[in-house]
C-alpha cells in the first residue's frame, strides 16, 4: 500500500519493549498478538501441566499489553492490536484507515 514503517521500534520510556510495526509519522503502533501468548478470547487454551504458573504468566502478559497501550496512548500514539488469526488484508485495510484516515 506504499506506507513507510519501522519494525521492532523501541518504545520510549519502556526498556525491553518494542512496537511490532510502527508508522512513526502518523504515530500508529501495531502489535500482532499471538493467540496463546496474549490470551485470545476465541482461541485461548490453558495448559494442563503447570497450570497455575501458566495462568500467572499469561495474566502478566495481558497486564504488560495494557500498560504498553496506556503508555503509548499517553504519548499520543494510536495503538492497534491484531490477532495472529485475523485476515491479513482486512487487518491491512484497518491499519491504513488509522495511518491515512481519508484514504478509504
Amino acid at each position: 500500500m506504499g506506507l513507510r514503517f519501522r519494525v521492532t521500534l523501541p518504545i520510549p520510556g519502556m526498556p525491553r519493549r518494542t512496537i511490532d510495526i510502527a508508522f512513526t509519522r502518523a504515530r500508529v503502533a501495531v502489535f500482532v498478538d499471538g493467540c496463546f501468548w496474549h490470551v485470545c478470547p476465541e482461541h485461548r487454551t490453558s495448559p494442563a501441566a503447570n497450570a497455575e504458573w501458566w495462568a500467572t504468566k499469561l495474566a502478566k502478559n495481558q497486564a504488560r499489553d495494557t500498560a504498553t497501550n496506556e503508555h503509548l496512548s499517553g504519548l499520543g500514539w494510536t495503538v492497534i492490536r491484531i490477532w495472529e488469526h485475523e485476515d491479513p488484508e482486512t487487518a491491512a485495510k484497518f491499519i491504513l484507515t488509522a495511518v491515512k484516515p481519508n484514504s478509504i
